[in-house]
Parts: C-alpha cells; structure tokens; sequence
C-alpha cells in the first residue's frame, strides 16, 4: 500500500506508534496532537487518508470530521477509547468511513485503511444519473439539481450500490456485500446512520428517493431507468 495518511491523536505514544506502523506498510505518514492543528494539516497536505480521534483537545474529533467531510471526501477512520455503540455511530454520523476501538491491533488499523482506500479508488469508472441525482465514480462526485453535494466514501458507496439497482429493496447484508465488498465490519444501526446521512444530503424540496423498507432493508425509488 502507498500513500499519504495524515493521523490526529493527542496520545504521543499511540500517534507515534501508528505513525510507525503506517510506514512500516509504506505510506507517507504526518501526525497532529490537536483538531486545530489537524485541521491545518489536512488542508495543507490533502492527505489520501485521515485517522481521527474522537477526543481531542482545541477542536474535538467529532467537530473536526464534519468540517473536512464538509470540505473534502477524504476517506476517515475515527478512533475512540469508548465502547458504547452510541459513540461509534456520532463518529459515523459526523462523516467518517470507518471505526476502530481502542486498544487495537496495529495490523487490524492497517487492514481496515486498506479496506477504505480500496473503496474510495477501486470502482468502475462510470457516470451514473437517476432523476435528478448524478454520481461520477471516476472523481467520486456527485451533484443533486446540478449542485455539487460532498459525501464521504462510505456514503457515496451505499448510494453507488443503490443507484445500481433501481426500485429493488435491498437488504443491510446485500448493500453491505454490494457497497464495500463485504470490508465493513461495523454494526446494522452504523448502516442506517450512513443511510440517514445520505438522505439528509440529498434530499431537495422534500424529494426523497431513498426509502426504508421496514424489516426488509432500503429502495432507491427513481422515475427514470
């Protein structure tokens, strides 16, 4: 693997220790012990890869990650020391791809980057229009009326997955097998939270085509095949 990761951690010890570890596996690694600092960095560098604590002094992780998902599609991996499902699915909710919670293997960081990078760059390269909806999988953009919407990878895979089958509900498992090629490894509520965002950004005028199918799963609804 290569590339550039940038990691925002306020523990010394464990920013150093994965600094190590990612360039062990042969990326470029930067680190910053604050949300303040990080934030410059991430606007300085342009990094391939963000690893984010949740907590963090100056500007907290959570905070932080909205604001570059806002700017940026980079892919994120939000580190927390708490196990509560509560706090993964705000990391989730706030825009970041991934969660990891500590302690955790070094390998296990890796792998799960890896897992994230692979999604944000190994999709067919293909436009895809649904009503007024348009997805460009070679930059991973999209635009709702014309206008330029940034989502984060994880949510622009669930809406690849689900612009792709048209009408049909699909279940948390199949979009899950579909979206990240069976890489992600959280739980059904962080599928709905990534959901729930993508409906937030995509929604205009009250024109939703994402709808839940209750006990079944999620149908993208378009007029248009």
């Amino acid at each position: 693997m290569s590339g550039r990761v940038l990691i925002v951690e306020d523990d010394t010890r464990i920013a150093n220790w994965l600094k190590v570890y990612f360039e062990r596996a042969g990326f470029s690694a930067d680190v910053a012990h604050d949300g303040e600092a990080g934030l410059e960095l991430a606007r300085e560098l342009v990094p391939d890869l963000v690893v984010l604590d949740l907590t963090l002094p100056r500007l907290d992780g959570v905070e932080l990650c909205r604001i570059l998902r806002r700017e940026s599609d980079v892919p994120i991996i939000m580190l927390t020391a708490r196990e509560a499902h509560a706090d993964r699915i705000i990391g989730l909710d706030s825009g970041a791809d991934d969660y990891i919670v500590k302690p955790f293997d070094p390998g296990e960081v890796i792998a799960r980057a890896g897992a994230v990078l692979r999604r944000a760059t190994g999709r067919v390269q293909q436009v895809l229009t649904r009503d007024n909806i348009t997805l460009d999988e070679s930059t991973q953009s999209v635009t709702v009326d014309g206008e330029p919407v940034v989502l984060s990878q994880a949510q622009i895979a669930l809406l690849s997955a689900l612009m792709r089958h048209p009408n049909q509900v699909l279940t948390r498992d199949r979009l899950i097998s579909l979206a990240f090629n069976d890489d992600f490894d959280g739980l059904d509520r962080a599928i709905d939270s990534q959901i729930a965002r993508l409906r937030r950004q995509i929604n205009r005028n009250g024109r939703q085509p994402i709808q839940t199918v209750y006990g079944a799963g999620y149908r993208f609804v378009a007029e248009e095949e």
